[in-house]
């Protein structure tokens, strides 16, 4: 049978140096666990053709379309800080680009599609427990309305990895904008290629950034996209209490969408200084050090793009040092605007910076729920009668009737009507995010006995975040203490 989907690789006619042509390794005997319907159409592509044996050999690997160019794509990273000159694709196999009904290109890209050149030693395969666990969050983030690459399809492939111990294999077919990552210009900056950053910069600008390229400078302009971009993205994960776990340099995208979900975790009791990732030791990329990170990182960023900025570095630093100031302010304007927004206020006040600071304060200093906390909150805008539910997430309640206080001073200002405001709340303060322990649940079902119906429940519940769900309104509460998860694992 011939397959026929829509690629069309623009990145796969790059230099050589851009990556390495490599065909996925078939999986053994494919099983589809899951194929995402809605995002398959949002490609053009036939969801119940992706489901059959045809589809589901592409999925896996197994069977490579004609129109498909696969490659790996090479680039570079800082890991906890250390910089890697080469790393790059040593699991993922980039299957090509398809163009979207929104005329967007995405990428196709196979994860634990086999060894490449970049494998570095590893198999190239993925245990099912991470790929279930990146489908889950991807496509919860999305439904949560923040930038995410997503989840296509997940394939069992009937074979055995070998990790801290013997799991079942699985492979993830990830949609992406793109797949170029701070990394990518790492690696040609660490060569000093500059004719390579050039041709990077230059498909980055055209593919995602056409604007720029009528910019007096822009691969400057390109960098302050870029920081803008980053700004909003991290503000959007704070104000969910996402924890992406691993922010390396390889793992942030140019485009401003989350990607490579390893070790990432939702808070459940509000602190800033949570940290779940095993491999992160130190809290470097814990709740509350993420925006910082994600500055740093930018810094990296702009260290490649030098010798494009201008001919002079003295010169090209000064002007991107000016661009890099600009993340706090846009980073601290984002956030603080989405707190506003969960606390009911249509407008952003300056005292209104302290209130919602002073929430988290009790918050942190309660073990409050964060997610909880904020829903409940969108009932007690409307009144007194709200605060009960709210006081319990409390150990000390007092604290958060003193809060309270001050808060309904607030909203007497606005001149919102209740009911409108405890709409607009409920549409930010998400009812559902993926917990922790829920998801583990969901990987102990599938990988100890092959059952996948808490997975499946799961994501139903999932795809709407901001409704109320009452068959399903256990999904929304906090581990009992015996469910807590303090470890998550990235899997590789």
């Amino acid at each position: 049978m011939t397959i026929q989907l829509p690629f069309d690789n623009s990145y796969a006619r790059l230099p050589d140096r851009f990556h390495a042509r490599v065909t996925p390794t078939a999986a053994g005997t494919p099983r589809l666990i899951r194929v995402n319907a809605e995002l398959a159409r949002h490609l053009g592509l036939d969801p119940e053709w992706l489901a059959s044996p045809d589809g589901v050999e592409v999925l896996a690997g197994s069977r490579v379309p004609s129109e498909a160019d696969p490659v790996a794509m090479a680039y570079a990273g800082h890991q906890f800080g250390q910089f890697v000159p080469q790393l790059g694709d040593g699991r993922a196999i980039l299957l090509g680009e398809i163009i979207d009904k929104d005329g967007t290109r995405r990428d196709l890209q196979l994860k634990g599609s086999g060894r490449t050149p970049f494998s570095r030693g590893g198999d190239g395969r993925a245990a099912l427990g991470p790929v279930l666990r990146e489908y889950i969050v991807s496509e919860a983030m999305a439904a949560l309305g923040i930038p995410s690459t997503r989840s296509l399809a997940a394939v069992a492939t009937g074979e055995q990895v070998v990790r801290e111990r013997i799991l079942p294999g699985a492979l993830l077919a990830r949609v992406a904008s793109s797949h170029v990552r701070i990394g990518t210009f790492q690696y040609f900056a660490a060569r000093g290629d500059v004719d390579g950053l050039r041709i990077l910069a230059d498909y980055v600008i055209h593919r995602h950034y056409p604007e720029v390229a009528r910019a007096k400078q822009p691969y400057l302009e390109l960098l302050d996209r870029v920081v803008t971009r980053q700004a909003e993205l991290v503000a959007k994960w704070l104000l969910v209490g996402f924890i992406h776990g691993v922010m390396n340099t390889d793992n942030v995208s140019i485009v401003g969408e989350t990607i490579d979900y390893g070790p990432c975790a939702f808070m459940d009791a509000y602190d800033p200084a949570t940290v779940f990732s095993s491999i992160d030791r130190q809290g470097r990329y814990a709740y509350g050090r993420q925006p910082g990170i994600a500055d740093w990182n930018l810094t990296r960023l702009a260290e490649t793009l030098l010798p494009l900025i201008a001919e002079q570095q003295e010169e090209a630093v000064v002007q991107a040092q000016e661009v890099l100031a600009a993340f706090a302010p846009r980073f601290e304007t984002a956030f603080h605007s989405g707190l506003a927004r969960k606390l009911g206020l249509s407008s952003l006040l300056a005292e209104d910076v302290a209130l919602a600071g002073d929430l988290l304060k009790a918050m942190a200093e309660n073990r409050a729920d964060f997610t909880l906390t904020f829903r409940r909150l969108c009932d007690a805008a409307k009144g007194p009668d709200g605060d009960a539910a709210v006081r319990t997430l409390f150990d000390d309640p007092a604290a958060y009737e003193r809060w309270a206080v001050r808060w309904r001073q607030r909203l007497q200002t606005e001149q919102q009507d209740a009911s409108a405001r405890r709409d607009a709340m409920r549409a930010v303060n998400p009812a559902f995010i993926p917990r922790n322990h829920r998801i583990e649940a969901v990987i102990d079902a599938a990988v100890e006995r092959d059952d996948f119906r808490a997975f499946d429940e799961l994501m139903a519940v999932l795809a709407h975040p901001y409704e109320d769900q009452p068959e399903f309104a256990r999904y929304a509460n906090p581990p009992e203490p015996h469910e807590e998860v303090s470890q998550t694992f990235c899997g590789t």
